[in-house]
């Protein structure tokens, strides 16, 4: 597959731009990192966290794995969770729908919880976005119900808007409870992005671990924060 316009973008960033150089060097050392905690989870009986996503869900920009948004949420909740991160830095929707899904639904045990944040890699070009609707509403007919916990996607494209639709719908019906990141969620952007101006830093990972808590709680019955 050939590489975007965007991929041989952030290769000239990261040659001349050492902020985009650092965040870009997390990815390997943070994929290992959770294919470790990985088995660790799996060989674990505390109920199990599947997280799919991108990036920002393998914590990239961080300063360390420790400070994304997973972890982040699961020590706020207490540590009730064994975590089986199964995303990947660039994924998209389509890629969730292809390789992650399936990987969740051959794992050894069911998920009590499971997390979608997806989207922003889809948003880069108009020919990406063009799928995202149908791709996402494919996705959200995977997911466990009533065990769900989605984020709506914060562009304000067609594409973007279409896929809250579905999010907005499935929530209707409660099939997935809802981490809003549309409108003022994500503000103040000064403050709470990593070097690269992309990923979030620990600033901006405690914000969406934040948005996060309370649909988690209800997806996985945990009650209110004590």
């Amino acid at each position: 597959m050939s590489r975007t316009w965007s991929g041989r973008l952030l290769d000239v960033a990261a040659a001349v731009l050492p902020g985009v150089r650092r965040v870009r060097g997390q990815k390997e050392s943070f994929a290992r990192a959770w294919e470790d905690a990985n088995r660790a989870a799996l060989a674990s009986d505390r109920p199990l966290w599947v997280a799919l996503g991108d990036s920002m869900t393998q914590g990239i920009g961080a300063a360390s794995v420790e400070g994304g948004w997973v972890p982040r949420l699961n020590a706020l909740l207490g540590e009730p969770f064994a975590v089986v991160n199964l995303s990947a830095s660039g994924a998209r929707v389509a890629d969730v729908l292809e390789h992650q899904l399936p990987r969740m639904r051959a794992l050894s045990a069911s998920p009590v919880l499971v997390t979608v944040l997806v989207g922003a890699n889809d948003m880069l070009t108009r020919g990406r976005r063009r799928a995202v609707p149908d791709r996402f509403g494919r996705v959200l007919e995977q997911l466990p119900p009533g065990r769900s916990v989605v984020a709506t996607l914060p562009r304000r494209n067609a594409a973007a808007r279409a896929a809250n639709a579905l999010i907005d719908a499935a929530a209707g019906d409660g099939r997935v409870h809802v981490a809003e990141l549309r409108g003022p969620a994500l503000s103040p952007i000064r403050g709470s992005l990593a070097d690269d101006w992309f990923h979030p830093n620990d600033v901006g990972y405690a914000r969406i671990a934040g948005l996060f808590e309370a649909p988690v709680r209800a997806a996985a019955r945990l009650g209110g924060p004590v």
